[in-house]
């Protein structure tokens, strides 16, 4: 991208339901004592904290491609500013963690049997992705991007489905003689305030058509989507019920080179 537009305050709006599937997720690594721990796709990093005061003889460190996100970051794990895509460890790892990151990375399949082998033997790789692609606050997304008004400037940015499905991720690390772990969860978030679903996606799928029009058209994009949005998910007086599928996977490589 040409810019860094990653907003630390947008994205973390919803702290707490970002973090749930992070707990979630992280709960199924059996790691008694790494020594070595990394986030690829640290965000601001303060879930990476968790994983220091989980393991607290390990070194971890967080990586993240926005510098906006790093200046965020807390004490106590070490922090860089990197592309995960070609991330590569001074030394072997205990445990890989990517948290809500590879859904942006499209060839991300292509990196695992790397991250795999940079793991120690018995070591860990534990990644979650959002699975919404199908969904209302993604498909009518799409469609406007695709409509007269909006295709000149935005139908570029239209692609596939970025994420696999659980199996297909089990098949690829399965095959690589990993123990796999795999399964998706729904959750429903109640969301508040007003255009609630459009807050929670301009910091995230948002994200590319935000930085490809300039602040003016910006505006009338986001007017758009909301209209758009306020359709599929209306406001109820509890406030509004917001499906989001994620996808997550926890592998665990050979205690021995081949075996499996």
């Amino acid at each position: 991208m040409s810019r860094d537009i990653w907003d630390p305050a947008v994205y973390g709006r919803y702290a707490d339901e970002r973090a749930r599937p992070f707990f979630e997720l992280t709960a199924r690594i059996h790691a008694a004592h790494p020594t070595y721990v990394v986030d690829l796709g640290c965000g601001t990093g303060e879930l990476t904290a968790e994983l220091s005061r989980r393991w607290p003889g390990a070194a971890v460190h967080g990586v993240d491609s926005s510098p906006a996100m790093i200046d965020k970051a807390p004490e106590g794990p070490t922090f860089s500013v990197g592309d995960i895509r070609s991330w590569r460890p001074g030394r072997p790892v205990d445990v890989i963690v990517s948290n809500a990151a590879l859904h942006w990375v499209p060839e991300h399949r292509e990196l695992l049997p790397r991250w795999i082998a940079e793991l120690n033997p018995g070591g860990w790789l534990a990644f979650q992705v959002p699975g919404n692609h199908g969904a209302p606050s993604h498909a009518l997304v799409r469609e406007l991007c695709l409509s007269e008004a909006w295709k000149d400037e935005l139908a570029g940015l239209v692609g596939p489905e970025p994420v696999d499905r659980p199996e297909g991720y089990l098949d690829l690390l399965a095959g690589l003689g990993c123990e796999v772990d795999a399964w998706e969860t729904t959750y429903v978030h109640v969301l508040h305030g007003e255009d609630a679903v459009l807050n929670w996606i301009r910091g995230t799928a948002l994200r590319p058509m935000l930085d490809r029009l300039d602040p003016g058209r910006r505006e009338t994009f986001l007017a758009d989507c909301a209209r758009l949005l306020d359709r599929a998910y209306p406001r109820r007086s509890y406030g509004t019920a917001f499906p989001f599928r994620r996808v997550f996977v926890v592998a665990r490589k050979p205690e021995e080179e081949g075996a499996g």
